[in-house]
């Protein structure tokens, strides 16, 4: 299965595809130096294959490329940063780690 993640800004959100078909998406909310991950949404034909980890890696990679912090309200991606904390668990601001169950 050939996939692809895309920024769109204007709507505030990730978007993946699958062979062409839209997936699932992560939205959030964007803020100077921040991004706040509120909900993630993969499409039931897609569940248990991977996508959701797709998309939330090649989020959190963008937002470390971008020099944002992170604020993983979504429980998705919150739970993604628990199981990848040596990846990405620095991206969190160390006084909110706590809190997201990161430290």
């Amino acid at each position: 299965m050939e996939t692809s993640v895309v920024n769109e800004p204007e709507a505030e959100r990730y978007a993946i595809t699958a062979d062409g078909a839209p997936a699932g998406f992560t939205q959030y909310r964007e803020r100077p130096g921040l991004i706040a991950f509120v909900h993630t949404e993969v499409d039931q034909r897609f569940e248990g294959q991977g996508i959701g980890s797709t998309l939330i890696r090649f989020a959190l990679d963008d937002a470390r490329a971008r020099g944002l912090t992170v604020l993983p309200f979504c429980p998705f991606v919150n739970a993604y940063i628990q199981r990848h904390p040596d990846e990405y668990a620095d991206l969190v601001p160390a006084d909110w780690r706590a809190k997201f169950g990161l430290g």
